[in-house]
């Protein structure tokens, strides 16, 4: 598969992953899968670059996996959002023109979204005290950004260290705290695209809904409104602290936000553990009948496995066809896949996103 940026070869490329993603899951006699596209160019929310610096000026640089040596200088990246790429030249110029801006200037990270935000860290090779800031606010107020500078230690945040995105789903707007170095879906478009078909693949439901690796809560607010009740596990704590923002800036009330590990959420609710962070939760409340996971690239441990089995219906979205798959010879013996999608999150790339949803037999 070439993986040059070419939108005129989009069609061939994401018709190379339908067909590599069936072929995984033929073996478990999955329905053809349901194909969610990106946009072909300006899709990618969040980027960033190092500089690389040619007879004493800054340069935007990127570099091939397993080599830092050889740069590629770049103004411009067609995959980035129309944002990042409008704000690109105007904030290197600014960082050349002031030295407290631009001296031992080493990486710049962008963090936009689709609602026309965006968030800007200038990292540096050097201390940043409060001589930082002034020449800071103007360039952000010159912008329109949020503007972050970050050194060894320490961390200058001039108003606020995150951006609030919008997604519509389901004929509803979600509102999302996304802070800076958090984890985001980077293409906003196909995240849209992937909570749609989630919402639609569960249906509406009676019974509740256990959630492992919520993160910010990206697929629990908009999930939350076709189950009586959520609950809902993340152990990272910035992730935890958004999702409670979320939470509450979206009035979910039937949701319940667990700071547990997956592996905890087993011992939890198999009795092997109590844990004072369910202390005021009464687990014998919930009567779960799906299970949500989107669990990192490694896939599931074999005793998250064992517990997702015990429940009806599994929703799985996965950013790793190879462990999904792996995963499935496990479910596959207690489940059947009802549905099935691919999700183009990286256009050009390898890497696909895919989402099964399995049903007991």
């Amino acid at each position: 598969m070439s993986l040059a940026f070419n939108p005129e070869n989009y069609a061939t490329q994401l018709a190379e992953k339908r067909e590599r993603l069936c072929h995984l899951l033929a073996e478990f006699d999955a329905p053809d899968p349901e194909v969610f596209t990106s946009a072909p160019e300006h899709f990618r929310l969040r980027a960033e670059f190092r500089l690389w610096y040619e007879n004493g000026q800054p340069h935007y640089a990127m570099f091939e996996q397993g080599n830092k040596h050889k740069a590629v200088l770049i103004d411009q990246l067609p995959i980035a959002s129309k944002r990042i790429n409008e704000l690109m030249t105007p904030l290197l110029d600014a960082c050349k023109a002031n030295p407290t801006l631009g001296r031992k200037l080493f990486q710049v990270e962008f963090l936009t979204t689709l609602s026309g935000e965006a968030l800007v860290t200038l990292c540096y090779h050097r201390p940043l005290d409060e001589d930082w800031d002034e020449p800071a606010k103007q360039l952000a107020r010159q912008l329109d950004i949020q503007l972050i500078g970050r050194s060894r230690g320490r961390k200058r945040v001039l108003e606020r260290d995150y951006v609030t995105e919008a997604l519509d789903v389901a004929g509803r707007t979600w509102r999302y705290q996304q802070i800076e170095g958090g984890f985001t879906q980077p293409n906003g478009g196909v995240n849209q695209h992937m909570l749609g078909w989630a919402v639609d693949a569960v249906g509406s439901n009676q019974d509740d809904l256990l959630e492992l690796y919520c993160g910010n809560g990206n697929f629990t607010l908009p999930l939350s409104t076709r189950f009586r009740r959520v609950m809902a596990t993340e152990l990272a704590k910035s992730s935890v602290k958004s999702a409670v923002e979320n939470l509450a800036m979206n009035e979910a009330t039937n949701v319940t936000l667990v700071r547990l590990a997956s592996e905890e959420v087993t011992q939890a609710l198999t009795g092997v553990r109590e844990f004072r962070r369910l202390q005021g939760i009464n687990l014998d409340d919930f009567n779960f009948g799906t299970v949500f996971v989107d669990p990192p690239r490694a896939g599931l441990d074999p005793a998250t496995l064992a517990l997702v089995q015990g429940y009806n219906r599994i929703l799985y979205i996965s950013c790793n066809p190879q462990t999904l798959a792996q995963n499935l010879e496990t479910l596959n013996e207690t489940h059947r896949i009802t549905r099935c999608a691919l999700f183009d999150q990286f256009p050009y790339s390898h890497h696909m996103e895919s989402g099964v949803l399995l049903e007991s037999v």
